[in-house]
């Protein structure tokens, strides 16, 4: 362990040469500062640095152990009854903010173990979080000679590897990683690919074992649909989520770093432009590396979409609570990123946005009624959209950021609600009896949801 703190300490006292690496949006700023004040140092006696105003605020994003409540990102709104899951007031508080917000991650945080200890500076290492949910390591090695024979291909398979195809040169607990290697299944956890984690007998980078050294940070993707927003979505959140417990150097959210996604299909994807809010280069998958012996000097195994209890698809939120300060960082890092305009209001009318859809099923089929009456008041403006391949997903994020009110029946689309301002409500007027699902997702966002309730009104057609 004492090896492993030298080792992380020299890290963290790298000169941060170019500060606009950091590309944070500026209500983030201070809590990056604060994690990192020899940064904040530097920036202070650089005349060139342009972050001068962001440097003594202190705050945190929630997850550090010596953040007061005071001072965290921010705290989730608990006004309805909690209907028995817990005592008080104050647990509710606390447990919303465990399953949903920044205390998932500290939770995480708490849980890691290191399974592959170094004890010299040239070793692997690996730690994890319980279950293997998620796990980072240095010099490790990943053999994928096998798949230069096989001819099916690869998505959500937990057999890409076996025995002494994935290791590293450390003092290996392989009884402690077994003991954590009990949620086998392809998008729950690493354990399908670390059960096979094996103790090398030498330094495989060193020792030239490797046909490929990969330098910069690696994150190895295991991901859900991409076709569907909804799903997708819990890819990118989880990345970012997993960029905080990844946090222990300036560059955490660099985007010089490269992205392998676990499976042998080429990347496609309506959403492919979320990428560019992580990084730089071109999306890897496994057959940038079929046949080869890879070493990845700084790899992360981030958390992944259907953990159990996990985020988003399999948070159990507790009643009456909502505004996670997580997903409202997640929004805005994206937003930012990704270069999304905001458009200040140039009156008063509310802005509403009715999201039809281009499908067989799940049609409004009076929309057009609906859009006529809502245009015949003053003080409303409204539009019809169509969110799909013919418009540009960056596009559909700026109409989303700059609307006041989402409306649109069930469907994956509604996920844009996590791109609505603060203050802007979702009225999902059907939800096709999956009463929970945007409704769930509105209340970890912190906007507000409405749903239609008059079912005598509500006339279905085959």
């Amino acid at each position: 362990m004492c090896i492993l703190f030298i080792l992380l300490l020299l890290v963290l006292q790298t000169n941060c040469d170019n500060f606009s690496s950091i590309n944070l949006p500026d209500e983030h700023l201070p809590y990056y500062f604060t994690n990192f004040p020899q940064i904040a140092t530097k920036c202070e006696s650089d005349p060139d640095c342009p972050y001068k105003n962001f440097l003594h605020e202190k705050k945190c994003w929630g997850y550090e152990y010596n953040c007061p409540d005071s001072r965290r990102y921010s705290s989730p709104r608990c006004f309805g009854d909690h209907r028995g899951w817990v005592k008080t007031k104050a647990d509710q508080l606390n447990t919303f903010y465990t399953q949903a917000d920044f205390g998932f991650v500290k939770q995480q945080l708490r849980e890691m173990k290191l399974l592959c200890e170094p004890l010299f500076a040239d070793d692997s290492s690996l730690e994890c979080s319980e279950h293997l949910r998620f796990c980072r390591g240095r010099n490790l090695m990943i053999n994928f000679t096998d798949l230069r024979t096989r001819e099916e291909p690869i998505r959500y398979k937990m057999d890409v590897l076996k025995e002494g195809q994935i290791g590293g040169y450390c003092d290996f607990k392989k009884d402690q990683l077994d003991e954590q290697a009990d949620h086998i299944s392809p998008l729950q956890s690493w354990g399908p690919e670390m059960r096979y984690f094996t103790r090398l007998t030498r330094r495989p980078i060193i020792e030239g074992d490797c046909d490929v050294v990969i330098e910069k940070p690696t994150f190895i993707m295991k991901i859900d649909a991409t076709v569907n927003m909804y799903h997708h979505f819990c890819d990118f959140f989880n990345l970012y989520a997993s960029l905080h417990l990844n946090m222990t150097q300036f560059d955490a959210f660099s985007t010089d770093v490269h992205i392998l996604v676990w499976e042998s299909y080429t990347y496609r994807s309506a959403f492919q432009d979320a990428w560019e809010a992580f990084t730089d280069h071109p999306i890897w998958d496994l057959k940038t590396f079929r046949g080869d012996t890879v070493c990845f000097k700084n790899v992360v195994f981030p958390l992944l979409p259907r953990m159990i209890f996990g985020l988003y698809y399999n948070t159990p939120i507790i009643y009456g609570c909502e505004g996670s300060g997580l997903f409202h960082a997640f929004s805005e890092h994206i937003l930012h990123r990704l270069k999304i305009p905001f458009h200040p209001r140039t009156n008063k009318k509310v802005r509403i946005t009715l999201l039809s859809r281009d499908t067989k099923y799940r049609k409004i089929l009076n929309e057009n009624e609906l859009i006529e009456t809502l245009a015949e008041n003053d003080e409303y403006e409204v539009q019809k959209v169509v969110y799909n391949r013919e418009m540009g997903f960056k596009k559909q994020l700026e109409i989303t950021r700059n609307s006041d009110v989402l409306i649109g029946i069930h469907g994956a689309g509604l996920t844009h609600l996590m791109f609505l301002p603060d203050w802007a409500a979702v009225f999902e007027l059907y939800n096709c009896e999956d009463s929970s699902c945007y409704l769930d997702l509105a209340r970890l966002r912190g906007v507000k949801y409405v749903t239609w309730e008059k079912r005598n009104r509500l006339t279905s057609v085959e």
